[in-house]
């Protein structure tokens, strides 16, 4: 038995977790036209070796024009699945650490340079830009380019696109799905009014703006295997004035709940140029409590959640079902086994590591 909340097993449908440490996703803008490289072996293999519970896929576009960048990973292509097939062989073979992958699409945010290249949009008549497709023709920024509005066939081939890469992630053995409509990204862009400027009916009211997002979880819950558990991230609030907020959220979730959603990642942002964000140590975690308050469902609380101590209080306040941890593991790829240790406790380690265990820790390895 586990004396902490953060390294007892959770349950995401018929997926047991050992502990309740999530992996977040996290772009590392590392491919090569939508396809994973020796990089995602290297960088992936690290964090399955972690301790947690789970590993999420950094954002997986479902489409070429759904890169938030050129340098993207993607599952639109037989290329792109057979690279992502050679990383998780190769990690499998090390680790039986559950992986699940984030399913996206950028929407008016892609085209952009990598983040270390400043991250600025790229025009579509430049080289590693494309035009940009949204609900309404709203650009980000001012001076970005207008994207293009959707129609119905639009809407119909994203939804459609989706649904295929739902189905290459089962081909390849990914554990669980998560779709992405948070951070400004495409299903967060119709979800918000500040950005879904539609006068049909996927515009205006709030059951309109969340019909294409929940069409996208129907279709992917209806493809992927029913026993693997198809979960959600979205932003809480675009922290701007008229934009999308918590209780909208929590509508939106209990209509996710309804459709057998496995789990919700509650985050904040991305949807607004000009947000105002209060940063701090569990800035997120509201948002979270407000979620679980109204649901059933797991929820999974994220969002400058760097200390051991922290993590635990926030599930055994009942803030949260887990927790993800994203620049933290970067920054401590050990983050796990040092909790364990941190509390007295036991976490999973490749048989390669196991005499590294430190002495005064002689139960920290299963």
């Amino acid at each position: 038995m586990s004396a902490t909340r953060l390294f007892s097993p959770v349950t995401l449908g018929e997926l047991t977790l050992d502990n309740r440490i999530v992996i977040a996703p996290m772009c590392t803008y590392s491919a090569v036209d939508g396809s994973m490289t020796d990089w995602h072996m290297m960088h992936l293999g690290m964090l399955a070796t972690s301790g947690a519970g789970i590993l999420t896929i950094e954002a997986t576009a479902v489409s070429p024009e759904g890169r938030i960048s050129y340098a993207d990973v993607g599952l639109y292509s037989d290329e792109n699945e057979q690279a992502m097939g050679r990383v998780l062989e190769g990690i499998r073979r090390m680790s039986d650490m559950p992986i699940a992958i984030q399913l996206a699409h950028a929407g008016r945010k892609a085209s952009t340079e990598v983040p270390w290249k400043g991250g600025a949009q790229i025009a579509p008549d430049r080289e590693g830009g494309w035009k940009t497709v949204a609900p309404s023709a709203v650009p980000f920024q001012p001076h970005y380019d207008h994207p293009m509005a959707l129609d119905r066939e639009g809407l119909i081939r994203i939804r459609d696109a989706f649904v295929e890469a739902a189905r290459r992630s089962a081909r390849l053995g990914i554990d669980a799905v998560q779709i992405h409509a948070a951070h400004g990204y495409l299903l967060h862009q119709f979800l918000s009014p500040l950005s879904n400027q539609r006068a049909d009916e996927y515009g205006g009211s709030l059951e309109n703006r969340m019909r294409f997002p929940l069409e996208v979880f129907d279709a992917v819950r209806e493809v992927f295997p029913s026993e693997r558990p198809v979960t959600t991230r979205v932003s809480a609030t675009d922290w701007a004035d008229g934009g999308w907020d918590v209780a909208q959220t929590v509508a939106f979730a209990k209509e996710l709940e309804k459709r057998g959603c496995g789990a919700i990642h509650v985050s904040s942002g991305g949807l607004a140029a000009h947000q105002n964000i209060t940063l701090g140590p569990n800035y997120q975690v509201p948002f979270a409590r407000a979620i679980k308050a109204e649901t059933t469902m797991p929820v999974i609380a994220v969002g400058l959640i760097t200390e051991f101590e922290q993590a635990e209080a926030i599930l055994v306040t009942g803030d949260a079902d887990m927790v993800a941890i994203a620049r933290a593991a970067l920054y401590d790829p050990r983050w796990p086994w040092h909790a364990a240790a941190h509390f007295g406790e036991s976490v999973r380690a490749a048989p390669q590591y196991l005499r590294c265990q430190p002495r005064q820790f002689k139960t920290l390895f299963k």
